[in-house]
Order: C-alpha cells, then structure tokens, then sequence
C-alpha cells in the first residue's frame, strides 16, 4: 500500500490543526465575552451564581462526551464517511438524549431551589440539548477531519450570542443571561444539522451505548470525575468562603482565557492526530505527546507572566470589581494552568492506545487531589490558599499521567514485537 509522502502529511496536520484552534478561537472568544459582560454587568455576587451554572454545565457536558464524542473521536477519525456518518447519527443522537435527561432533571432541582440560583438552574436545564447537540457536532466534525465545519458552526454561534446577550441585558438576571447563551447555542445546533445532512437518532442512543461500552462508560467516570471536582470545589469554596470566592476564582481562569482557547483548540485534535501517529509510527508517538504537552506547559507560563505586567486600568477594565478579586489568583492559577498543559499530551497519547483502565486510573488520581487541594487549602487559607492547593494537586497529578503513558507505551512496544517459535 502506497504511503502519503511526508510533506503532505505535515500539511495536512498543520490544516488540521489550524482549524482546531481556529475553531476553538471563535469558541473562546465567545465563551470570554460573555463571561466579560456577565461579570461586568451583574458584579461579583451574581457572576458566582452565573459561575455556578457554568460549572454545573461543564459536568453535564462531559458526561456527553464520555459517552458520546469521545468514543467517537476515537474509533471513526479518518474512517470512510459511510462508517462516520452512522456513527455521528449514534453519537449526537446520544448526546441530544443525555442533554433532555439530565435537562428534566436540572429543570426540577432548579425550581425546588428557588432564590437566585434556582431560575438560574432551571433556566440551564431547558438550554442542556441544544448546547450538547452543538458540542456533538464540533468533535463529529474534528473526526472526520472537516474542522472548517466546526469553525462556522461556532461562528455562527457567536453572531447568535449578540442579539441574545443584548436581549438579557434588558433583563438583567442570571437566569436571563443563561437563556440567552444556550438559546443561541441551540441556533449553532440546528445549523449543525444542515451543515452535516444527518439526523440524530436518540432511539439509537442504547445502540451505541453498547457498541462503545468497553471505552463509554470508562470515559464517563473519567470525564464526571474531572469536571464534577472542578464543581466540588466551586460548591464547597462557595460554602467555606462565599459565593463572591467563586467568581473570582472564575475571573482569573478568564483572564487566561486566551490561553486557553489555544489549550482547548489542541484537544480538539490532539486525539485524533496522536490515534494517526500510533497508526503510522508507534516509536514517535512518545515523542509527539511530549512536545504537544511541554509546549502547551511553557505557553502557559509565558500568558501568566504577562498577565502579571497588566496595570491595574486595564484590569478593571476588563474584569470590572472582579479584578481586584481575581488579580491575586494569577500565579498559582497559572500554574495549575501550566500542569494541566503538561498532562493532557500524556493524556492524549493514553486515549489513542485505548489505555481506558490507565487514563481513568490517573483522572481519578487526579480528581481526588483536586478536591483535596481546592478545599483544603480554602479552609486554610482561603481563595488564595484553594488556588495555591489547586495548583499543586494538578502538577502532581501531571506526573502521574507520564507514569503511566510510559508504562502504556512499554506494553504496546512489547505486544508489538512478534514472537519468536524455535523449531
């Protein structure tokens, strides 16, 4: 079989890539002007319970993608488009069924909850298919390497977002704010749609549940124990500090939401891309991971010394009285930031070996120091102390990730070498 010559093999990573950042660029930048104009708008208190949501969102979200996309992106990147187009109706079939679940079930919480935080809740519940069905597409998208599609679905997003955002304004409630983003995520859903020409089979979803459940369900414990840590900690720092604590923990992870973008932009790829190397060249995947992984490290470190030469103008600003809050989180956010970089190139390589029992091994590692950190240190030291204690946890988790990228990469190395019969 004819091999791809070696410059057009790097070109089209580099166009790959290219839209992944891209693409996560229009994302960011959304993501980033509401969190901006949120913060500014309603102050400290309210962009706690905003926060609060977020958070709450980014827990469901990875459930949809355990479940769902991440399968996905795993088994049917690069495959022929009559295999990824059954797949995608499966997979964003079970991501619309995820969304209207667990939706129901916020919906119900948040009016038991009343207050601020209940429509805020309630409010995100009804938002919950539209946003995940919008995800879907993207990671659909990346797996058949048409991140161009991604790119203008999250654009049109973002020209969404503007009318929505002005329309919230006028309200000026959490829960106003919350419907504005995911009702303009759902337009970005339904021109998914038409951008791909399949329908989502929601009767499929227990088909691909069992198709993908030696990969799914490890992937949902893996994914839950990231993002539902990162909620442990904003619930119990709101609870030992205040709720005004999590706003500003969320303002410093904005201002490196630049960043960031470039951090979310790689994952997009990053699988898929490493899924490619192991294919083609199991002795460079190492390699590949490290360089993916130490870069995003010293990208990050250099973001965060910049953001600590930012006068205090420019800060407020942007932030508004959240700044000054958030201004004393720079340097451990960056660094947790910076340890976060450093493992996702080992996490990378562990999902394209299909090392589920290592990588689930590691997050759940990595989840309890998290917690461990983020409230420990809140109780000792307050916001300053759950950013210090956060920054830590990650850095050490980081090096369990290598441990055992390692480890993975020696069995490969060994299942690899064919065995020698002696007559």
């Amino acid at each position: 079989m004819a091999t791809a010559p070696a410059g057009s093999t790097r070109r089209a990573f580099a166009g790959r890539l290219s839209w992944g950042l891209a693409d996560q660029a229009a994302s960011s930048i959304s993501n980033f002007a509401v969190g901006i104009y949120v913060a500014r708008s309603l102050g400290v208190t309210a962009f706690g319970v905003f926060s609060l949501a977020w958070v709450t969102y980014g827990v469901v979200l990875n459930v949809s993608r355990g479940l769902a996309t991440d399968p996905l992106v795993v088994r049917f990147s690069g495959v022929p488009d009559t295999a990824w187009r059954g797949a995608v109706a499966r997979s964003s079939g079970t991501a619309l069924g995820v969304g209207a679940a667990i939706g129901a079930a916020c919906v119900v919480v948040g009016l038991a909850l009343g207050g601020q935080v209940g429509p805020a809740f309630a409010c995100l519940g009804v938002m919950l298919p539209g946003l995940l069905l919008q995800d879907a597409w993207r990671y659909a998208f990346f797996a058949a390497g048409t991140g161009r599609k991604a790119f203008v679905n999250d654009v049109v997003w973002g020209v969404a977002l503007v009318p929505a955002m002005v329309l919230a304004a006028r309200a000026g409630s959490v829960a106003a704010y919350v419907l504005a983003w995911g009702a303009s995520a759902t337009v970005a859903a339904g021109y998914g749609y038409l951008q791909s020409g399949i329908l989502p089979r929601t009767a499929q979803a227990r088909v691909w549940l069992r198709e993908q459940r030696d990969l799914g369900y490890r992937y949902l414990v893996e994914n839950v124990s990231l993002s539902g840590a990162s909620q442990l900690r904003a619930y119990g720092l709101g609870a030992i500090v205040g709720v005004g604590a999590v706003g500003a923990v969320r303002g410093a992870e904005l201002l490196l939401g630049p960043f960031l973008a470039v951090l979310m932009g790689l994952s997009l790829v990053t699988v898929a891309e490493a899924a490619r190397v192991l294919r083609r060249a199991p002795d460079r995947l190492g390699r590949f991971c490290l360089l993916l992984g130490g870069g995003q490290a010293v990208a990050a470190l250099c973001w965060g010394g910049a953001l600590l030469l930012m006068p205090d103008r420019l800060g407020e600003l942007v932030l508004g009285d959240v700044w000054h809050s958030a201004a004393q989180l720079i340097v451990p956010v960056t660094l947790g930031v910076a340890g976060a970089g450093l493992g996702t190139g080992a996490a990378a390589g562990l999902r394209a070996l299909a090392a589920a029992r290592r990588s689930l091994r590691c997050q759940l590692f990595a989840s309890a120091c998290y917690v461990t950190g983020g409230l420990g240190g809140a109780a000792l030291a307050g916001t300053v102390g759950s950013a210090w204690g956060v920054a830590t946890a990650t850095l050490a988790a980081s090096a369990v990730w290598w441990l055992q990228l390692r480890s993975a990469l020696r069995e490969h190395h060994q299942d690899s070498i064919p065995e020698v019969r002696t007559p």
